[in-house]
C-alpha cells in the first residue's frame, strides 16, 4: 500500500488538496462508494462533499504522519464512541482495505467496550460481522 508521505502545505491549492483527497477517497473507501456518493451530489450537498474531500481526505487523512491502518483504527472507535453506526460499516470495509485484519478489528471494538461501553462493541460487532462476512469487493 503506497501512502502519501508529505504533509499538505499552505501552498497547496483547494484543487491540489481536492485532487489528493479524491485519491484517498478511493483508495481507502472503494470507487464504487464514492461513485454513488458523487452520483447522488446536489446543489444542496456539493459544499459539504467538496468539504469532506479537501479537509478531511485532502489534509488529515493525507498528513503522512499516522498511517492508514491507526486512522482506521481511530476512526472505528470514533464511530463506535459516537454511535454512528450508519457509518461504521464503510469504515469496517475501509479498514479491510487498510490492512486491517478480522482480528486487528475485534480488537479494536474490545478496546473500545472498555472506554465507549460493552453495549455499544456489541452493536459495532454485529455490523462487522455482517461486513465481514460479505464476498469480497472486485
Amino acid at each position: 500500500m503506497t501512502e502519501p508521505t508529505a504533509e499538505p502545505t499552505a501552498a497547496q491549492t483547494d484543487d491540489e488538496r481536492r485532487e489528493e483527497g479524491m485519491r484517498v477517497r478511493r483508495a481507502v473507501l472503494g470507487d464504487a462508494h464514492v461513485d454513488r456518493a458523487e452520483a447522488g451530489t446536489t446543489a444542496f450537498t456539493a459544499p459539504f462533499q467538496d468539504f469532506i474531500t479537501r479537509y478531511a481526505w485532502g489534509e488529515i487523512w493525507t498528513s503522512g504522519v499516522l498511517d492508514r491502518r491507526t486512522r482506521s483504527c481511530m476512526v472505528l472507535t470514533a464511530l463506535v464512541a459516537k454511535g454512528h453506526w450508519d457509518e461504521l460499516a464503510m469504515h469496517v470495509r475501509a479498514a479491510v482495505r487498510n490492512g486491517l485484519s478480522e482480528e486487528e478489528i475485534g480488537e479494536v471494538f474490545m478496546q473500545a467496550a472498555v472506554y465507549c461501553g460493552v453495549p455499544a462493541a456489541n452493536k459495532a460487532f454485529g455490523i462487522a460481522r455482517d461486513v465481514l462476512a460479505e464476498p469480497p469487493a472486485p
